[in-house]
Parts: C-alpha cells; sequence; structure tokens
C-alpha cells in the first residue's frame, strides 16, 4: 500500500491559498486525483471539491568539489479545494 500524501507543503504561497480554501500537499508520484481527494477526505474529514496536480522536476545539482552533476528527486504537489467554510487545522498559523 502506498502512503498517497506525504507532508503539507508550508510556505509563503500555500498558506495564502489556504485562506482561500485550498491546501497543498507533496504527494506520491503514482497517486491519482480520486485517490488523493479520498484520502483527504477520509484523513481531514472535510468535502473536496476538486484536485488539482502539477508535477516538478528534480533541479540539477553540482556535486560540491567535482564537476559531476546529480539530478534531484521528481515531486508531485496537489491543490486540493474544500467545500466553503471548512479548513485543515495543519495549515493555520498562530
Amino acid at each position: 500500500m502506498i502512503r498517497i500524501i506525504r507532508k503539507p507543503v508550508l510556505t509563503e504561497k500555500s498558506l495564502q491559498e489556504a485562506a482561500e480554501g485550498k491546501f497543498t500537499f507533496e504527494v506520491d508520484l503514482r497517486a491519482n486525483k480520486n485517490q488523493i481527494a479520498s484520502e483527504v477526505k477520509k484523513s481531514f474529514k472535510v468535502d473536496v471539491q476538486s484536485v488539482r496536480t502539477k508535477i516538478l522536476k528534480g533541479k540539477r545539482i553540482r556535486v560540491r568539489g567535482t564537476s559531476r552533476k546529480k539530478e534531484a528527486s521528481v515531486l508531485k504537489r496537489a491543490t486540493v479545494k474544500l467545500a466553503e467554510g471548512q479548513k485543515i487545522s495543519v495549515f493555520e498559523t498562530g
């Protein structure tokens, strides 16, 4: 069984979107939108209206002290829009 939601993305932009009811998570590359929606619904007990996903390619990193380069890992992020008035407590700043 794959772990679909890896962690919430807590950046300046994602916290601004959280005020609008859009929450961003780092998810497994193999997960599809239906799996992401059902996992968020089950984990946080909220109603999901839509899911948007994007795949971020890994950046090229120069290995220190050599001319070799390697690629950072590929990430997949999902932005989940919830029904109006619902929130996820992880994204609340205090």
